[in-house]
């Protein structure tokens, strides 16, 4: 019997599909409500669905990116071939992107048990929503706004990748939230950082989701649940997505900020309540 129901699913897949691209913490929200519905939130199968339907968000970032990501992946193949091709920026951003991911991948396999075991508190969630509030509110006012998405450096690359491990440390934190925290603290402008934070996601979430695949099958989560959830979250994404673009192309963070703040003081009420347990 799977420990999540497939109703349960469509729930979490709307929910993650929400949250995975906005700044808000799409892990801190899961928990939350698994946490509401009885789903324990620190059990290995309820761990691993939530990775796994990461995978339909992430889809939804190929199908709505995919003339720019087949761009990147051509030019890179072409510089792979031919030295002269190796000046172009979609070429270096390819190799950008691949060496940013290393940080996190390296944390994420040293620091697993730290992850799934006292890091996973609702208490940690509530914590680093409000903390990671403040630092959303204080990039915004820092940058200048002023570098396009052509600017970017292995520089820019490097530190906003670095940046995702915040958010894997520290559930509540938001991946998203942190990696276009640190493009604007580096001046790129909203757009730039949005799309920038996409594309780091793309083969880190993935390989989270892979990893995870066989112990959320192989501990209760259930094919049927993790199928209903991926796809749900991958519409839902999908409509995310084209929002937040449009969003950020004439809006500041400070809704998301606000947000942030009240769930993560709501959550803490819950919490000393007893109403949810963390």
């Amino acid at each position: 019997m799977s420990v999540i129901s497939v109703g349960q699913a469509v729930v979490l897949g709307a929910v993650e599909g929400v949250t995975e691209f906005l700044p808000v913490s799409s892990t801190g929200h899961l928990k939350i409500v698994e946490g509401l519905m009885g789903i324990p939130v620190d059990d290995d199968a309820v761990v691993g669905f939530s990775a796994v339907i990461q995978v339909g968000a992430i889809a939804a970032v190929l199908v709505y990116f995919f003339k720019d990501i087949v761009r990147i992946v051509s030019a890179w193949g072409r510089g792979l071939r031919d030295r002269e091709e190796r000046y172009h920026h979609d070429y270096k951003f390819a190799w950008w992107v691949i060496c940013a991911t290393i940080p996190i991948v390296a944390v994420g396999l040293a620091a697993k048990p730290l992850i799934e075991g006292p890091l996973a508190s609702l208490w940690v969630v509530a914590g680093s929503l409000i903390v990671g509030s403040g630092v959303m509110w204080a990039a915004d006012q820092m940058g200048r706004h002023k570098r396009g998405e052509d600017d970017t450096s292995f520089k820019d690359a490097m530190l906003v990748g670095s940046s995702q491990i915040l958010a894997l440390l520290f559930p509540g934190f938001s991946r998203s939230g942190a990696t276009m925290s640190t493009a604007l603290i580096l001046d790129l402008d909203r757009v730039a950082a949005t799309r920038l934070s996409f594309f780091l996601g793309i083969p880190a979430l993935t390989g989270a989701g892979l990893y995870e695949l066989k112990d959320a099958l192989g501990t209760g989560a259930g094919a049927a649940p993790l199928a209903v959830g991926t796809v749900v979250s991958f519409v839902v994404a999908y409509a995310s997505i084209a929002w937040l673009l449009k969003f950020v192309a004439k809006h500041s963070f400070n809704a998301f900020v606000i947000y942030r703040i009240v769930v993560g003081v709501l959550l803490f009420g819950l919490l000393g309540a007893g109403v949810l347990h963390g």
